[in-house]
Order: structure tokens, then C-alpha cells, then sequence
């Protein structure tokens, strides 16, 4: 079993380098790996800063080390539209490439045990479309498909399509 430590991220400088070095060292495996989804260099200390403003992000640590972290968001219109306050939706779930096998479910474990204490009863996320790696994992750790958003608008303004997955947590 593997144990992490789990703080909330503030926006002191080590922590938003440290989001910011997490997502640029798995945007770097991905396009290693030859999927089409985070670019290095994408998301700046500045989409962290936002974030933890206006928001949930969490980072965990093994053995003192950066081993991954998520956002936690309480709605997530642009990819589900308007809805009642019964799930938590997590984003930019990231491991450091050398942390311990586990790291990702353990992450998710954390985040859905933060929506639970909420008192909420689903955890949602969604993945690109054509990302069907990342769709598997997912549906693995228990989450089902519930729909697909085919025009889903980024930050900065581009439409990519994502598959819209779910964790009912009761």
C-alpha cells in the first residue's frame, strides 16, 4: 500500500512551481508516449494561482518528495452545463513520473474522499475524447461514461470534444 502525504497548495512560489513542474513532466510523458493532450509549457503559475483563488488543489508527497497532485472544483459548467451541488469534479489529476506505482488511484482515493466529506455523492471527471488510454483508466478505477461533450470550450477559446465520466460515491 502506498502512503502519501496530502496538503493543500497554496500560491507561495515552491508550491505553484512544483504544480507547474508536475503538469509539464506529464504533458512531457504524454506527448513521449504519443498521446494528444497536455502540451509542456501550457498551464503556468498563473492557471495555478487562479486555481488554488478560486478553489481546491492538493498535492501529495512520498517519502518528502512531490509525488502528484489534482484540482478539486465544486461545478464544471463548461463540461456539464448547470447542475445541482451533488458532485465534486476533478481536473488535472498529475504524477510525478518517478513517484510509487499507485500514485494516480491514490490521488483519486483522496479526491473522492473530499467529495464524500462534502457530502456529495459523485465524483466526476472528464478525459479528451481521443484519449481512450486514459478512458480506460478511469473506467478501472470505477467510473462509468455517462456522456460526451463534443464542443467543450478551453480556456483559450478551443473546441476539443471530452467523454464525461462519473463515481458514485455512496
Amino acid at each position: 500500500m502506498i502512503t502519501l502525504d496530502f496538503r493543500r497548495a497554496t500560491d507561495s512560489p515552491a508550491d505553484l512551481a512544483t504544480l507547474v513542474g508536475l503538469y509539464d513532466g506529464a504533458a512531457q510523458w504524454m506527448l513521449d508516449s504519443g498521446i494528444d493532450q497536455w502540451k509542456p509549457g501550457e498551464k503556468s503559475e498563473e492557471h495555478f494561482r487562479l486555481r488554488i483563488k478560486e478553489g481546491e488543489v492538493w498535492i501529495a508527497s512520498a517519502l518528502g518528495a512531490p509525488a502528484g497532485a489534482y484540482e478539486l472544483w465544486w461545478d464544471d459548467e463548461p463540461a456539464w452545463g448547470a447542475q445541482p451541488p451533488v458532485a465534486g469534479y476533478v481536473h488535472r489529476l498529475m504524477t510525478h513520473r518517478e513517484a510509487p506505482a499507485g500514485t494516480g488511484r491514490a490521488l483519486l482515493a483522496d479526491a473522492e474522499q473530499r467529495i464524500t466529506t462534502a457530502g456529495r455523492a459523485l465524483c466526476r471527471l472528464d478525459c479528451v475524447s481521443s484519449n481512450p488510454r486514459l478512458r480506460t483508466y478511469y473506467e478501472r478505477a470505477g467510473y462509468a461514461v455517462v456522456g460526451e461533450q463534443p464542443l467543450k470550450v478551453g480556456a483559450d477559446g478551443s473546441k476539443y470534444g471530452v467523454t464525461l465520466l462519473e463515481k458514485n460515491l455512496g
